[in-house]
């Protein structure tokens, strides 16, 4: 019995050790997307490429040449946010048509409809899929914050 216990254990032992190189593969392939004006000290990626997928952060109304969050309310806001989001997702060379999913934060819900239009804009056709909710803060005091997925 020991005899055949001895093989077992080391077709075991290397059988789990093959499992855990594959999927250290995966990992490395990943590649983390920023920009120029990405600071070091954040705890976060812009986006983050895994195969053909993109996983773009949240983005929020900053202005990326002060790093400050713009004046003005949720029109100017969700405008900002999705350029900021499309600034994210044309560097890492994906365009918006490749995004398939949206997640939207927003501080007041009733600003649904006024985020909805703008939103439209960026995608006027076969929208990516969305959920919508009410936080009750952001960042930074935003009003909205959005964060997407796109494929390849």
């Amino acid at each position: 019995m020991k005899n055949i216990m001895i093989p077992l254990v080391l077709m075991l032992t290397v059988s789990l050790s093959s499992c855990t190189d594959k999927s250290a593969d995966k990992v490395a392939g990943k590649r983390v997307v920023t920009l120029s004006t990405t600071p070091a000290s954040r705890p976060y990626s812009p986006a983050v490429e895994a195969g053909n997928m993109l996983f773009v952060s949240g983005q929020i109304a900053v202005d990326p040449v002060t790093g400050k969050l713009i004046e003005g309310g949720i029109e100017e806001q969700t405008r900002q946010v999705l350029e900021n989001l499309t600034k994210v997702i044309e560097t890492a060379g994906y365009k918006r048509e490749n995004v398939v999913k949206c997640t939207v934060l927003m501080t007041d819900i009733t600003h649904y409809q006024v985020m909805n239009k703008i939103y439209m804009e960026f995608f006027p056709s076969e929208p990516p899929a969305r959920a919508a909710f009410a936080v009750k803060d952001l960042p930074m005091g935003a009003l909205i914050e959005i964060e997407a997925i796109a494929v390849r």
